[in-house]
């Protein structure tokens, strides 16, 4: 993936990345359930590491985030999935937020300037509203079919994937049926890290 630079805070006032944190936002992303995914990912190359935990706890999912901040040590960054008020908790570098969590302003006075906040999009225009309201990155897709997760909108694919990347001027998170055959192209169209699930575990 190519490394990317935020885009300028005069653009989008509301948020206020870290340069450093940012410029670390690339290559392979991978989303873990637990510690040891983690350490698998981030032996096999991963820049970041997703916690993404839907069935567990509040507490177990902090315990897990722990750890893998803690295996990560400066390796890899982590993003919790959901939960600013966890990934600040646990020492983690950022949070990533859908539709039904935090909206990226909120998650962005929780964790301040320092940390990282990326907002789950479908479009272009989503993708620059979640900038304007406190994100720095965004997360696009799902760029090819996925059984990973059931989603109620079609496959964004290359093209939207490109749209985006070069419009945006932020760090875009491809995610959505990615595998070592087609992470090549979604590199090519953009992406400044490509998310993986089922294709590395």
């Amino acid at each position: 993936m190519r490394r990317l630079a935020g885009a300028s805070s005069a653009c989008y006032p509301n948020r206020m990345p870290d340069p450093a944190r940012l410029a670390r936002l690339r290559g392979l992303y991978a989303i873990v359930a637990s510690p040891a995914e983690a350490s698998a990912a981030i032996a096999g190359g991963a820049a970041a590491v997703q916690v993404r935990v839907k069935a567990a706890p509040a507490g177990e999912v902090l315990r897990i985030a722990r750890e893998v901040v803690a295996l990560a040590d400066g390796r890899a960054l982590v993003l919790v999935n959901d939960r600013a008020d966890l990934a600040l908790l646990a020492g983690a570098d950022g949070v990533h937020v859908g539709d039904e969590d935090l909206p990226p302003e909120e998650a962005r006075r929780l964790l301040g300037p320092a940390l990282l906040v990326g907002r789950t999009t479908r479009t272009l225009a989503e993708a620059r509203a979640a900038l304007t309201a406190g994100a720095d990155h965004v997360g696009y897709g799902p760029i090819f079919p996925t059984t990973t997760k059931a989603l109620s909108v079609p496959p964004r694919g290359l093209e939207g994937l490109r749209e985006v990347a070069g419009s945006l001027g932020a760090p875009v998170v491809a995610i959505g049926g990615i595998s070592a055959a087609t992470i090549a192209e979604v590199a090519r169209a953009g992406a400044a890290c490509a998310a993986v699930v089922g294709a590395i575990f």
